[in-house]
């Protein structure tokens, strides 16, 4: 065994479970269920807690949601996780059924435009006080502050997403709500491992949850998370994960068994990152699914393997396709599609691939 020493942060209850301060790293996933469909939902949270999951995370988008949230906790044990979006305030109604609030810095500013954001953070840690849950800071690529990314050359990702996640533990710290972690994600594993290391090295008292966000499908949607754990694990770096993986339902436990084996492989001393992830050749980002996604044909549309970037909500989508060569990004009968930043039109869904197939082919066309 690797005799890893990681960063001594501060421990965080979450429900059954504390991680941080050397408890065992914890492996997480996400439903990706309508959370409306309560019997849907139950048995996804089962067969993820079965397969090992120490937390799953389900997105309230509304209160009908969160009326969901309270029948889903009365028919599980599972460490619960809700993903508030742009609605602060549902953490009031959420709050009493979850061991676990996540929020989204870059979706603060959507809701009551007209409230400083620091209000609604300290309307949030105060809710998450009162009926005795964490808190975690989800800072992601695609979606951060408009304001944030003004300030920083548009070349620079990773200092946007590092400001905003040093001013929200800036001011929770200051409010003294301390039962928090972080995590800041991207679809590069590149850029994971720089904005994790530059945080830690800031904030090492600070849990950190990993994750390369929209990591596509397995096997490359593991290799690329497992060339970023490898990383920031091996290295003392994290605290609690989870991979990304875009598969059906029916095959949700696959991300906790592949989180356990990075990890155990880690310890053993079983590293890869000597295989090179090559950002030159065909680079595959698609989103695992959640309760947002609109449409859940976008997993077939990922598996044709024809396209570099499929997302498959509105949230998230149009920020997250900007990088890539092709973008697409799914509403419930139309599919966007991106050329770069460029927005090519809306198509529906038996019309998308050839019109994929022939920008595809212009751009390999240009590129001879």
């Amino acid at each position: 065994m690797v005799n890893i020493q990681r960063n001594k942060t501060r421990s965080v209850k979450i429900g059954s479970i504390t991680i941080g301060d050397d408890n065992a790293i914890a492996v997480q996933s996400m439903t990706a269920t309508k959370t409306q469909d309560i019997d849907a939902t139950v048995a996804l949270v089962n067969l993820m807690q079965d397969a090992g999951a120490d937390v799953v995370r389900i997105a309230v988008d509304s209160k009908k949601d969160a009326a969901a949230l309270a029948d889903i906790r009365r028919q599980t044990s599972a460490n619960l996780s809700v993903d508030l979006q742009e609605n602060y305030r549902l953490a009031s109604v959420v709050a009493p059924f979850v061991d676990k609030i996540r929020y989204n810095p870059g979706h603060l500013y959507h809701h009551e435009t007209e409230k400083p954001w620091q209000q609604k953070v300290e309307f949030i840690a105060k809710t998450a006080a009162e009926h005795d849950c964490a808190i975690r800071v989800g800072v992601n690529c695609g979606s951060v502050d408009p304001a944030k990314k003004e300030k920083f050359d548009p070349e620079d990702s990773i200092t946007p997403m590092l400001e905003s996640a040093f001013e929200h533990c800036e001011y929770l710290d200051a409010i003294d709500f301390t039962r928090y972690c972080v995590s800041l994600k991207d679809s590069d594993p590149r850029k994971v491992i720089e904005v994790n290391q530059r945080f830690a090295e800031s904030r090492p008292e600070v849990p950190l949850h990993l994750g390369v966000t929209e990591a596509g499908m397995p096997p490359d949607g593991v290799i690329k998370t497992r060339i970023a754990f490898e990383q920031l694990l091996g290295h003392g770096i994290g605290d609690t994960v989870r991979v990304s993986l875009t598969v059906p339902n029916s095959r949700k436990g696959e991300e906790i068994e592949a989180g356990r084996n990075i990890i155990k492989d880690i310890y053993a001393g079983r590293v890869r990152s000597v295989v090179e992830f090559d950002t030159n050749s065909l680079n595959i980002i698609s989103c695992p699914s959640c309760s947002r996604v609109e449409n859940e044909a976008f997993v077939d549309l990922a598996v044709k393997a024809i396209t570099i970037a499929v997302m498959g909500c509105r949230v998230n989508g149009p920020g997250e396709t900007d990088d890539a060569d092709l973008g697409l990004w799914c509403g419930p009968n139309y599919v966007n599609l991106k050329k770069g930043t460029a927005e090519l039109g809306a198509f529906k869904y038996d019309e998308i691939l050839p019109k994929l197939k022939d920008e595809l082919d212009k751009l390999i066309k240009t590129a001879q």
